[in-house]
């Protein structure tokens, strides 16, 4: 069991909405609602969800380029905050964050040495230093110097400009790398590129990785542990081999159901999740998810259900009351297994209804 390199306990942030003559608060969106989890050193941590279930707020939060409402964060045994321990400048010098739009996260009117180098300039290196960082960097990540670095932005191509992404927050020589989305834009022979440049950069640099992404293949293919998020909350997380062989959240089931298979005689019937999330601004009591889920019951509506330990490493814990064997739930202790799918399958009436290999690429 590794050691933790970092700690979030009770992360909270709700985002005021404002409306009328003075710009009051008539309500508030609950983006992260009470959110504990922690990061091994050297390990890659998936977070994946719907959109909107609070994934990229978590990461800012992360990164405090969002300021909590409630929670606190440690960092390999230090707490962050200007009085408590660890600053904000001593934090971000060791947590960096590469972005899903790339073309964004660059300033057009800096080149791509410049680009790099200027948070190392922040931090108090000379200009010649800097640069020679910069070029070091671009080779790492694919890139040749010589014919890159005093491009701009607009001369790149998306692939080019992510590596450029990738190079600048590996300036200030971090310990925990968030990326948000980081592939999703990518083309996928491009997108393959970067996932073996980012598994060999954690390899060569001893990184960590917290990875953020709607696609679940790529979630299994680069993380040693999941994190399943619903409307602001955790409702499953775990090692991912035990999360994709094994979900034991409703949501996750149908959310793992939603892959689509490369095999033509596997096609979706029924989709495996009906309707929408409930609205932020007010959250169902109890369980969120008990509006869309299956086994719903009188508990589910009531009582919030517990993830347990959840900031243990190596175990599996899902938020749901039919894992809880005090729930009084009915089915409590004998949770369903498998993924919810109807398939028709085409020529071959005796393979209908097959559950798919969750594993399949």
């Amino acid at each position: 069991m590794r050691q933790p390199l970092l700690i979030a306990r009770g992360l909270r942030k709700r985002f005021a909405v404002r409306g009328g003559l003075f710009g009051r608060t008539l309500a508030h969106v609950h983006a992260v609602d009470g959110v504990s989890f922690s990061i091994a050193k050297g390990e890659t941590l998936g977070v994946v969800g719907e959109s909107g279930c609070g994934k990229s707020t978590l990461a800012r939060l992360l990164m405090r380029l969002v300021e909590p409402d409630a929670g606190e964060l440690i960092f390999d045994g230090d707490a962050v905050g200007e009085r408590t321990g660890l600053t904000l400048r001593e934090l971000r010098k060791n947590v960096q964050m590469v972005f899903q739009d790339s073309s964004a996260s660059l300033n057009p009117r800096m080149s791509v040495a410049e680009s790099i180098a200027y948070g190392m300039r922040v931090h108090g290196a000379t200009r010649d230093a800097a640069r020679q960082t910069a070029h070091t960097l671009l080779e790492q990540v694919g890139l040749r110097a010589a014919l890159f670095a005093a491009r701009y932005p607009h001369e790149l191509s998306g692939g080019q400009k992510q590596r450029v992404n990738i190079a600048r927050a590996l300036a200030l020589n971090p310990r925990l790398l968030i990326l948000d989305e980081s592939v999703s834009a990518l083309d996928k022979s491009v997108e393959a590129q970067v996932l073996m440049l980012l598994r060999a950069l954690k390899a060569h640099l001893n990184l960590t990785y917290l990875f953020i992404s709607h696609d679940l293949h790529v979630v299994r293919y680069v993380s040693d542990r999941v994190l399943v998020m619903y409307l602001g909350e955790i409702v499953e997380i775990g090692p991912a081999d035990d999360v994709y062989r094994n979900p034991g959240h409703p949501y996750t089931r149908a959310l793992f159901g939603c892959q689509l298979d490369t095999d033509p005689r596997r096609r979706i019937a029924e989709a495996p999740l009906a309707g929408d999330p409930p609205n932020p601004v007010d959250p169902p009591p109890g369980c969120r998810f008990h509006p869309r889920c299956l086994y719903a019951e009188h508990v589910c509506t009531t009582r919030a259900p517990s993830l347990g330990e959840a900031l243990a490493a190596p175990l599996h814990a899902v938020a749901c009351h039919m894992h809880d064997a005090a729930s009084a739930h009915t089915r409590a202790g004998d949770p369903p297994t498998g993924t919810p799918h109807a398939f028709r399958v085409d020529g071959d009436a005796s393979e209908a209804h097959r559950p798919p290999d969750l594993l399949r690429s």
